[in-house]
């Protein structure tokens, strides 16, 4: 359940923050065609004043597919800029449309999947990545089958207020990543719960395992931790953006029948090859602008 509103959050502090939302609520209302142009432009318009985030995202993109030539990833870096302006908008598509408008805009393949793990009640772990449109991917989700999903509380006390109230609109609750304790009980009692384990969480709880051309990526050991204790089936959801503008498509795979459980090398090299195949459904949609080789093992200097 989302917080009660607090009318702390009215304070002058908010103000700006209050009309970027407003701003945003207003500008979703336009017709979706309109709003891709729309998120398009401000993607490449952005691009010129984020170089940090490009730079990040061109040494990604370098190590993970060194195969690859320059222009062929300045291409992948332009439209992922694109991805990015889409991911503000959908963002507000989220947050603010109604039910109806968002099932006008996606379909679903692999339902039946979902629907047989969650048969077993056994829990069911929902496996996501970090695509730009992972705010809308939630509500779509939830829409299919109304979930809970793990989250890095926000630092601003109104975003953190809106976020949840957004996501929460077609779903059943966030959980702080950090709270194992609930995680487990969650899915011991038959719950669908959605987390990413792609991300560079730090070093701490994590094993060094290959992804894509990367042979040493931190990679959560969090996924196994939670499988293990558990008993949950596990399963990924990823939406992607239709490229012909038409919307967007939800992908719901089969159960992984052979995650081994009992090796944290072996289950952490699994998992970053079932998040390879996901991002590999439309790279150029995915948050290579995050650090995601930050973390290196000991003795190894910094990537970035």
């Amino acid at each position: 359940m989302a917080k009660a509103f607090e009318a702390a959050l009215l304070r002058p502090r908010y103000w700006l923050t209050w009309f970027g939302l407003g701003f945003l609520w207003l500008l979703v209302q336009l017709p979706y065609p309109l709003l891709y142009i729309i998120g398009s432009s401000l993607g490449r318009a952005a691009r010129p004043f984020l170089k940090r985030r490009e730079r990040i995202a061109a040494k990604n993109l370098e190590l993970c597919f060194p195969e690859m030539s320059v222009s062929d990833r300045n291409k992948l870096i332009e439209q992922n800029f694109v991805s990015l302006g889409m991911g503000l908008i959908e963002t507000g598509m989220a947050w603010f449309w109604s039910d109806a408008r968002v099932k006008k805009w996606f379909d679903v393949e692999g339902y039946d999947h979902l629907q047989c793990a969650l048969a077993e009640k056994k829990g069911v772990m929902v496996v996501g990545v970090h695509f730009m449109s992972l705010e809308l991917g939630g509500r779509t989700m939830g829409l299919c089958r109304p979930m809970m999903a793990t989250y890095r509380p926000h630092n601003s006390p109104l975003m953190e207020w809106v976020q949840t109230k957004g996501r929460l609109r077609s779903n059943k609750a966030m959980i702080d990543r950090r709270n194992l304790r609930g995680l487990v009980h969650a899915l011991k009692q038959g719950e669908a719960v959605w987390f990413a384990p792609d991300q560079d969480y730090g070093r701490k709880g994590s094993v060094f395992a290959p992804f894509f051309s990367v042979p040493s990526a931190a990679t959560t050991d969090g996924t196994r931790i939670l499988s293990r204790l558990s008993g949950a089936k596990l399963l990924t959801v990823t939406m992607v953006r239709k490229t012909d503008r038409s919307g967007y498509r939800l992908h719901i795979s089969d159960v992984m029948k052979d995650y081994p459980v009992d090796d944290e090398f072996l289950a952490a090299c699994y998992m970053n090859k079932v998040i390879e195949k996901e991002i590999l459904r439309a790279p150029e949609q995915y948050l290579w602008v995050h650090r995601r080789f930050k973390t290196r093992p000991l003795g190894e200097t910094s990537l970035y």
